[in-house]
């Protein structure tokens, strides 16, 4: 184990404030306050599950609890549960119960609410900044840098311009083309098509919001972090299976984060995800975002619903 580093605001990504604002900030993100404690969020990506992504849901949650605290304290950890699938036709109302304000540490309950039946609920817990003489982390994974790895666009066409693709990877590689998704990945290590059929439930990417948020709030940060960490979390756990079953289904049961350290979303980081367990169509997986200075940020853990269908084998008749 290494001892933490010292948080630095510059991590040399090389924004300036005059980048265009991220649509994560200005849209995603921005509640509409309607009464004390009550916000309306409107919705920005939509997968082509026509469900929504549940890591909007986690993030907007997490402002409209951010929005009932005092400056001086900031989120350390965040607890959800999925209850029902959303509606990406209208908006969500997110009620925030202010369950606990104590010296050191204080609570929020938001409820996520559509239809008038609540679709999502999560409990925050916020603290006042203390000092500790205890203080450790793993080290960060040695990896290439993300100014050397391609990016994500240009990785699908170099995929897609393989003649030897089978089709099932050629339709899926499309879609994810097509998604106007607000941050930008680069894959460590991308598997190549003949490595597909033989992977680890284990995947590493550098991740940031699409650009520039600035210093600013810490718990801005957190909240991007939260969309962001749902982002491509659960398939980590069907990355083993994906040649002999393509899944019919898949969405969040719960969902939990823990920050460490101050970050940067808009500055690259690494996301190192494991899946330990899959089995009773669920998927357990496991993530941590490092800075690039090497600092343990962000702990997460998620479980989902998994069902598959086996994989039609293509003819070559």
């Amino acid at each position: 184990m290494s001892s933490l580093q010292t948080p630095e605001d510059g991590q040399g990504d090389g924004d300036s404030p005059g980048d265009l604002r991220s649509t994560l900030v200005t849209s995603v993100l921005n509640l509409e306050p309607l009464d004390e404690d009550l916000f309306r969020g409107r919705n920005y990506w939509i997968p082509t599950t026509k469900r929504l992504f549940g890591g909007q849901i986690v993030g907007q949650a997490l402002v409209a609890a951010a929005k009932s605290v005092s400056e001086d304290v900031q989120v350390h950890s965040l607890h959800c549960y999925f209850v029902r699938a959303g509606d990406p036709k209208v908006p969500i109302l997110y009620q925030v119960e202010r369950t606990r304000t104590g010296a050191s540490f204080s609570v929020r309950s938001v409820k996520a609410v559509q239809h008038g039946r609540p679709i999502f609920i999560c409990q925050a817990s916020f603290q006042q900044a203390q000092p500790s003489p205890i203080q450790h982390q793993f080290s960060m994974p040695t990896v290439p840098p993300p100014e050397v790895l391609l990016d994500y666009d240009t990785l699908i066409d170099q995929y897609l311009s393989d003649p030897d693709l089978q089709e099932k990877y050629r339709v899926g590689l499309n879609q994810i083309a097509a998604r106007d998704v607000p941050i930008e990945i680069k894959l460590v290590n991308p598997p190549t098509p003949s490595q597909l059929q033989n992977m680890e439930p284990k995947q590493m990417f550098w991740v940031r919001a699409q650009g520039y948020i600035g210093e600013g709030d810490i718990k801005m940060h957190c909240c991007v972090a939260a969309y962001i960490s749902d982002y491509a979390f659960l398939g980590t756990a069907l990355l083993p299976h994906q040649w002999n079953h393509k899944a019919r289904f898949m969405a969040s049961l719960d969902h939990s984060m823990w920050f460490h350290a101050p970050f940067r979303a808009d500055h690259w980081m690494l996301y190192e995800c494991e899946s330990p367990w899959a089995g009773g169509s669920r998927g357990l997986v496991r993530g941590q975002l490092w800075r690039r200075d090497g600092v343990l940020a962000v702990s997460c853990a998620q479980e989902g619903v998994i069902r598959v269908k086996p994989q039609v084998s293509e003819s070559k008749l």
